[in-house]
């Protein structure tokens, strides 16, 4: 069997459509406890590009028989050896989520995501592949009219003259 080209770069996709969102690591039938991950929904072409080039691209099978298959990649969140950079934006700026607050995108109700996937060129057992690990997201949350009132009230027990640190 030929081994399979190893891929170097990684995917930068603006605008992208996620699902499956488990940023809680939270066990379930597909998941195992503290895996933590979501999918990106992916347009033919790229998913066709991405499955020749070897990286672990799925299909759901389509509800309605007229339609076509809908190609997605597995991406996992990972903080131990390449933790990723998570921003959300909201109309009170830019926020980093780390490994303790990354859960609230399981429910929050996004606008836009951008991102960059890095990859990892594994082999087992003769097999080879390439799995997919976020590396950067920015996330745009979507406010509903009472986030935006009460968006400049300060938090109760947070001394106002703190300095954000970069």
């Amino acid at each position: 069997m030929a081994k399979q080209k190893e891929v170097t770069s990684n995917i930068t996709i603006e605008n992208a459509r996620i699902g499956f969102r488990n940023f809680t690591g939270k066990e379930s039938q597909f998941n195992r406890a503290g895996s933590r991950n979501f999918c990106i929904f992916l347009e033919p072409e790229l998913a066709a590009t991405l499955e020749s080039d070897g990286w672990n691209v799925k299909y759901l099978k389509p509800r309605d028989p007229d339609e076509d298959e809908q190609g997605y990649l597995p991406v996992e969140v990972k903080y131990l050896n390449f933790p990723p950079k998570i921003t959300i934006i909201t109309g009170g700026g830019m926020t980093i989520l780390d490994e303790d607050t990354v859960n609230i995108l399981d429910w929050a109700e996004i606008e836009n995501v951008d991102l960059i996937v890095r990859p990892y060129n594994w082999e087992l057992n003769g097999k080879t592949g390439v799995k997919a690990y976020l590396k950067t997201m920015y996330v745009t949350i979507i406010e509903d009219e009472l986030a935006k009132k009460y968006r400049n009230v300060p938090v109760s027990g947070s001394d106002p003259d703190d300095e954000f640190e970069e």
